[in-house]
């Protein structure tokens, strides 16, 4: 798959909220350190060559997740909040598609290429990736803009942050998307 500023594709920035900052809380262990840093080097971009752009906000319904409209981790990290007119779709569960107008908003600006990074590779990231991928949209997935948390396994041994985000990656690459890095985008773009 390739791609180019001039198919238009559409930045898509999941769940880049301060509540993701407390490690300890989400499993004590985080992969991709400089994941925001990357977004926010890809919103730049997009931002210079006025390409389309979506800010995901998870909204949780458990008033005590950090996520919660009521609390202040809900709001996104500084290094990519939005400006002007940029969209800012709300969500309550995993995918961006679900609840949500973001795929009403992508057909009508006829945008069939999306460029997917944020928080986490294992959940929002992956069911907002595996439903572009099956709703036909060309879909491109940036592993190093993206990153997850360790994970307590069911007999709980414990997953390092970086294999929960490789085998995520791993099952979605070449079905649902193509995974690429950053500097394979900005050097396309």
């Amino acid at each position: 798959m390739n791609i180019s500023k001039l198919d238009n594709p559409a930045l898509i920035l999941i769940d880049i909220q301060k509540g993701f900052d407390n490690i300890q809380y989400w499993g004590g262990q985080r992969n991709n350190a400089d994941a925001e840093q990357h977004a926010s080097e890809l919103l730049k971009l997009w931002r210079a060559n006025n390409l389309p752009i979506f800010h995901i906000k998870h909204c949780s319904s458990n008033p005590t997740s950090l996520l919660n409209e009521t609390n202040a981790g809900n709001e996104f990290k500084d290094i990519v909040k939005p400006i002007g007119e940029e969209p800012i779709i709300k969500k309550n569960v995993n995918s961006a598609f679900i609840g949500t107008n973001l795929k009403e908003q992508l057909d009508n600006a006829n945008i069939c290429k999306l460029v997917i990074v944020g928080l986490t590779t294992d959940h929002c990231v992956s069911t907002t990736t595996r439903m572009a991928g099956n709703f036909g949209y060309e879909t491109f997935l940036v592993s190093d803009a993206t990153a997850t948390f360790n994970k307590k396994g069911i007999d709980g041994q414990n997953f390092s942050a970086e294999l929960i985000h490789e085998t995520a990656l791993a099952s979605l690459n070449d079905e649902f998307a193509t995974v690429v890095t950053t500097k394979f985008i900005k050097e396309n773009i």
